[in-house]
Formats: C-alpha cells, sequence, structure tokens
C-alpha cells in the first residue's frame, strides 16, 4: 500500500475503523497551502484530526521518521484553519491521532502529537 488509490483504501479503512469506535467523520482530506489532514472526527465533544498511514513496507515503528515535526506543523497549522472555517468547533478540545494501516491489522494512536 504506497500509492494514491491505496492511501484512499487506507483512508477509508481508517474512517470505518474509528466509526466502529463511536466516532462521527466530519471531513475528509482537508487541505489548507502546504497542510492536508487525512480524516477529522468527532469523539464526544472533542475533534480529532487523524492523519492515516497504509504502508505495506514499513513498520509501525518507522511512523516517528515519516511523520516528523515539520510534517506535524503542516498538520497543526491545517488543524487551525480547519477550525477557522468551521466555528462550530471553536469551543471543542482538540486531540492529534494517527492510524497506521497494515496488511494485516489497524493500530489508532490517539493523542499521537500535540501542539
Amino acid at each position: 500500500m504506497h500509492n494514491a488509490g491505496s492511501g484512499r483504501e487506507g483512508e477509508a479503512r481508517a474512517a470505518a475503523a474509528l466509526e466502529r469506535k463511536g466516532m462521527s467523520i466530519i471531513a475528509r482530506n482537508v487541505r489548507y497551502r502546504r497542510g492536508e489532514i487525512d480524516l477529522v472526527a468527532l469523539d464526544g465533544e472533542v475533534v480529532v484530526f487523524v492523519e492515516v498511514k497504509a504502508w505495506s513496507r514499513y513498520g509501525i515503528e518507522d511512523l516517528q521518521t515519516k511523520i516528523d515535526k515539520k510534517k506535524q506543523c503542516r498538520i497543526i497549522e491545517t488543524a487551525k484553519y480547519f477550525l477557522a472555517s468551521h466555528r462550530e468547533y471553536n469551543c471543542m478540545a482538540v486531540r492529534f491521532d494517527v492510524v497506521f494501516i497494515a496488511p494485516d491489522a489497524i493500530t489508532h494512536l490517539t493523542s499521537a502529537f500535540t501542539e
């Protein structure tokens, strides 16, 4: 899983896994300037910005190098844009999660990073 089609498939699998946990997906592929957020969800009273990584050749231990500080900053900047554009979520807590999609497992890392 490493091309755009597989990325969309991974995002769909991640969204389904989050929905099974009771979360509601409110946006997909939010783009702003140089950043993108794969999924935006509601987990109770928390707005969750989700980065999805779907890989077949890399392991979960590689996430730290793939979602480095630069990538985190782009996600955070895009999250701020989303919140400015959707004021109905401004009073809610915010969280940044990562969903790792491997060929045989889905791992949801809550609060994977913070601003």
